[in-house]
């Protein structure tokens, strides 16, 4: 008998091949009149041929940056003031959505996004619609309530239910032009979703059942859409395992190799992904139990050796960084302190203190 559990997922989730060309049926049934996209450059050329042809789109904003800044949700919420727009639509990866999600908390505030950034002001009550439209299988940004974002070096993940979109689109056609490194280190991230909101102190049922499938069909289908990413059906499955991911962890949250991350990607220039899977094999050693036997058996693996083991042969198959000599010199005293001291170590099953992952670093080398 299942304990008790409360399960919310307020987003409405359009997925399907060829849903994005329905963006406007979308913001018709949401009733959007005007609206602002927030995307990377890869993507601006489009967003701006869109806005000529659709007048709901009044601005676009096309330089998010790869750890989204602060700056870019400052000036896609001025764009969103000053042409009257009602929602703000995020293109891209969890960059893109997560400035838009930031972008549309704070666009009818009275404050700066600094004031919100760093709590000097609760965020607004009224609050621009969010549609989220993921590039990459990997990020789950789009089913979450989470920003994460940074202000110059530092880096800040806010978790607040005005930040969840409205509404997902969950193209797997974007994705069929993302590059191979890309593409492993998301689909990793995605992994590192399904898997510590498995592990997570506060998992439940639901978000269990769609962590195990998420696991099983990136093992099946990541390593085909890395190798050859014209594979629609690779590709449709990533999408669909990235988004079982993001709804795994959106209530249990994430736990040890997020924490990790953060570090990894502030100190060392690690990509998010690549950040989370560089210790991901580690904790699924360290996490071993019961559970996760279970989950191993029903995603067709022997056991947790097996999946750590499949984890680091993704990893080595894409050249991502695996050792702690790839990383340069490392500090590692800090690293171990800044990883134990992060948030979301605490949600980790088995407790890890500075000196157990000064241990688990040293065992990289």
């Amino acid at each position: 008998m299942a304990h008790e559990f409360v399960y919310s997922q307020p987003v409405k989730i359009f997925f399907g091949a060829g849903k994005f060309a329905k963006l406007g049926e979308v913001l018709e049934e949401l009733g959007v009149q005007r609206c602002v996209i927030a995307c990377g450059k890869h993507f601006a050329p489009t967003a701006r041929e869109m806005q000529e042809k659709d007048p709901r789109i009044t601005a676009v904003f096309g330089a998010v940056e790869q750890n989204p800044q602060l700056s870019g949700v400052a000036e896609t919420a001025r764009l969103a003031r000053e042409t009257g727009a009602d929602a703000v639509i995020g293109v891209g990866g969890g960059s893109s959505i997560d400035t838009a999600k930031f972008a549309a908390a704070i666009a009818r505030g009275d404050g700066s996004a600094e004031d919100y950034y760093y709590g000097r002001k609760p965020f607004p009550a009224d609050r621009l619609t969010i549609v989220a439209v993921p590039t990459t299988a990997g990020t789950g940004s789009e089913v979450t309530q989470v920003s994460v974002v940074s202000n110059g070096t530092e880096k800040k993940t806010i978790n607040n239910p005005v930040f969840m979109p409205r509404a997902a689109i969950v193209d797997p056609v974007l994705s069929s032009t993302v590059p191979p490194r890309t593409t492993m280190n998301t689909g990793l991230d995605a992994m590192a979703h399904a898997l510590e909101g498995y592990w997570s102190k506060n998992h439940q049922p639901i978000s269990d059942l769609m962590a195990i499938e998420a696991v099983r069909m990136i093992l099946e289908n990541l390593e085909t859409a890395y190798k050859d990413g014209s594979n629609m059906e690779a590709r449709a499955n990533m999408a669909y395992a990235s988004l079982l991911g993001g709804l795994s962890f959106a209530l249990p949250k994430t736990a040890g190799s997020h924490a990790c991350s953060y570090p990894l990607s502030e100190d060392y220039h690690l990509p998010h992904g690549e950040a989370c899977a560089f210790t991901l094999d580690s904790f699924v050693r360290i996490n071993a139990d019961e559970r996760l036997e279970l989950l191993c058996r029903r995603v067709g693996l022997s056991g947790t050796e097996e999946l750590a083991q499949r984890i680091a042969a993704l990893k080595e198959l894409a050249g991502l960084r695996r050792r702690l000599s790839d990383l340069g010199e490392v500090d590692l005293d800090k690293l171990a302190h800044d990883c134990a001291v992060h948030g979301l170590m605490q949600n980790n099953p088995v407790p890890m203190d500075e000196a157990k992952l000064k241990a688990m670093f040293e065992n990289l080398k």
